[in-house]
């Protein structure tokens, strides 16, 4: 990895090649500009970017199509995708960017309103409160836990409001409709599902989290999946909890309340509705595979030897 980068002058300010942190979502680099006039960049990135226009004008060129960009929009640059962009050559942009890599980074920008097929949008915050958040990581310019907590929770505090701003946008404008594919809801309800299964949450928190109904949410489960939203739900708490049980020693009761059931008996019924056996009875039957497989593989040993 390249050494951390730290650069402050007038016109340009920026802190870059951050270790990644998080495989849930991780800054690589920020910063902001006094562009040039006609000051290009070619390259293709291995992180996401955003870029936020506060003054000026320029292009940005992906895919064979160039589009102008100018003061108080946003652009996308996706990974492994070659782009071109550039200020105007008589009234050059003044932007700032953050880029950004893990595992939640395209949920987090659909919900910002990007897409492959929406590289550029107006953006939804003042420039003030997008530099609020951008400033504040490049003050956390030290290499220490700490400060890399702090760059982390600003990049955080910089995606909730613009999430929060693009859904009140969107709600005013068409408040009766859903903007997403089904698809986008079932994916952004599984993804809270894997963060949150410990904690008990129901089909009404998730549908809560995502701002659509819960009969809307399983609408969209049964037309993507084929199945209700609850049954995924408990379905994906079984196949967790099978795999505590037959990879650990924990007690039934700790596994239960890891998978966020407080009551074991409802615990016990759900599991052996789904495999058709107890908790005690399925780690029974795997420790009694593990031992023949051993076995097997021992007697195989024996008899090449």
């Amino acid at each position: 990895m390249r050494n951390v980068k730290y650069t402050d002058s007038i016109t340009f300010r920026c802190l870059e090649h951050l270790r990644e942190t998080s495989l849930d979502i991780s800054l690589i680099h920020a910063g902001r500009e006094h562009c040039k006039p006609l000051h290009v960049c070619s390259e293709t990135k291995e992180e996401y970017v955003i870029h936020f226009v506060f003054s000026g004008k320029g292009f940005y060129s992906v895919n064979g199509t160039t589009y102008p960009v100018s003061e108080g929009q946003m652009f996308i640059i996706y990974p492994g995708k070659p782009v071109t962009y550039g200020s105007d050559a008589v009234d050059p942009w003044h932007y700032a960017w953050i880029g950004f890599n893990g595992i939640r980074a395209d949920a987090i920008l659909r919900q910002c309103g990007f897409s492959p097929k929406k590289l550029i949008l107006p953006s939804p915050l003042q420039p003030e409160a997008i530099m609020d958040c951008i400033n504040s990581i490049l003050d956390c310019k030290s290499l220490t836990f700490a400060d890399d907590l702090r760059r982390e929770a600003w990049m955080l505090m910089l995606f909730s409001r613009l999430i929060n701003s693009y859904e009140k946008r969107r709600h005013k404008n068409s408040p009766d409709t859903h903007n997403y594919n089904s698809n986008v809801y079932v994916e952004l309800a599984i993804e809270h599902i894997k963060y949150y299964y410990k904690d008990g949450i129901n089909v009404s928190d998730i549908a809560e989290h995502i701002g659509i109904s819960r009969a809307y949410l399983n609408h969209a489960f049964q037309k993507e999946l084929g199945m209700s939203i609850q049954k995924f739900l408990i379905d994906f708490r079984m196949h967790k909890a099978a795999s505590l049980i037959a990879g650990t020693t924990d007690s039934i009761k700790e596994i239960s309340k890891s998978v966020g059931y407080e009551d074991q008996l409802s615990f016990s019924k759900a599991f052996k509705k789904k495999f058709e056996m107890s908790p005690k009875n399925y780690r029974a039957y795997q420790a009694k595979s593990v031992y023949y497989t051993e076995k097997q593989f021992s007697d195989n040993e024996e008899d090449f030897a």
